[in-house]
């Protein structure tokens, strides 16, 4: 009775920490994007406001 306790025991914490890890990835995954589209924009405005300044020299 007591090994089938600690074997329950320790299936329910593996199963604690993996569902904190799984939601700790989805987390990761989701500022990943985040951040890949603010990296996106952020190269695009510098690319146009590169091109006026050349525009602008000739």
């Amino acid at each position: 009775m007591r090994a089938l306790l600690w074997v329950v025991g320790v299936v329910a914490g593996i199963l604690i920490l993996l569902g904190l890890f799984l939601e700790a990835v989805r987390w990761l995954v989701i500022i990943g994007v985040i951040a890949l589209v603010i990296v996106i924009v952020w190269g695009v405005v510098k690319g146009r406001q590169a091109m006026n300044h050349q525009s602008r020299r000739r």
